[in-house]
């Protein structure tokens, strides 16, 4: 395994009975990097995760982390993992200094309590105990938990998962500053934005399967047929012309009429549209232009919407 890897995965499948949750999947993680883990639920997110922190035995494959199999040395990769799992439970009468000393003290690297207040913004809630803990406060102390032990990486499943947009972007920024320390982060997500705006690099699941691995840039760069979206509206009907670059994929009436259309040379059918709505002694009262989105990607290469 090179030196620059943080994780290797070759091969790796997992059944439960006759469901293949992971299945013949072959990934790196680069040392220093954010690699998110995409798909809809049931898609194998959470299993591959739970292989790589040995909490599951996988069915065939090979798996390193940092060097070291979760199967036969997971005691040499405790100690340089952190973990947030979807949902974590603690004792409700303890204060949340107490919570981090507890965990701190199952370890031989300890980080600095202050320094992981500060981090996850729960200063001021040092000494509340975890019952006054709003959900948003809990997810942070989870990832404060995930990082006591000063860890090479750490796995983030769905860290932000049934959380309000605001609290969300607080735990985004906090997974910015691990990166900054030179942390590697490993994180699952069913939410596009959050995949876009944290990852150097995204995998796509669908059943377990490997659809896409690249940057968010470059998927979106290379898929096909998506290049832009082409909101407009007219004063009257606009009719699509024969021959023209450009499909309208929705239309709605407001007011004005109002269409959504998918292109691929934005240019050249921006000027067919303003052309033909001439023709047409039509009016354009309105247009808006956007790029493809990583959703867009994984529609196209699946087939499916992702459901939040």
């Amino acid at each position: 395994m090179s030196n620059d890897l943080a994780v290797r995965v070759e091969d790796l499948t997992k059944r439960y009975g006759r469901l293949v949750a992971v299945d013949k999947l072959s990934l790196d993680v680069n040392k220093g990097e954010i690699f998110g883990v995409l798909g809809p639920n049931g898609a194998g997110k959470t299993t591959l995760i739970e292989v790589l922190e040995g909490l599951r035995t996988p069915d065939g494959g090979a798996v390193s982390v940092l060097g070291f199999d979760p199967r036969r040395e997971l005691e040499m990769i405790k100690e340089r993992i952190g973990v947030q799992l979807q949902s974590s439970s603690f004792f409700r009468k303890l204060r949340v200094v107490e919570v981090l000393n507890q965990f701190r003290s199952y370890y031989r690297e300890r980080a600095d309590i202050d320094e992981l207040l500060e981090m996850v913004a729960l200063n001021e809630k040092r000494n509340s105990f975890i019952m006054d803990l709003s959900g948003g406060q809990r997810q942070r102390l989870a990832l404060a938990l995930a990082l006591v032990n000063k860890p090479d990486i750490i796995f983030l499943d769905e860290p932000t998962a049934g959380l309000d947009a605001q609290v969300r972007r607080q735990l985004w920024h906090t997974i910015e500053q691990m990166k900054s320390a030179g942390k590697t982060v490993l994180l699952t997500t069913h939410y596009i934005e959050e995949a876009e705006r944290l990852c150097d690099r995204v995998l796509i699941l669908d059943g377990g399967r490997r659809v896409a691995l690249d940057s968010p840039a470059n998927l979106i760069a290379h898929a096909r047929g998506r290049s832009a979206r082409v909101r407009f509206a007219t004063t009257k009907p606009f009719a699509l012309e024969p021959g023209a670059s450009f499909q309208v994929i929705e239309s709605s009436r407001n007011g004005n009429y109002a269409y959504t259309a998918q292109v691929g040379n934005t240019g050249r059918s921006i000027v067919e549209l303003v052309s033909a709505i001439e023709r047409q002694q039509n009016e354009l009262v309105e247009l808006q232009i956007s790029r493809a989105t990583l959703e867009d990607v994984f529609v196209e290469l699946t087939g499916k919407e992702i459901r939040e």
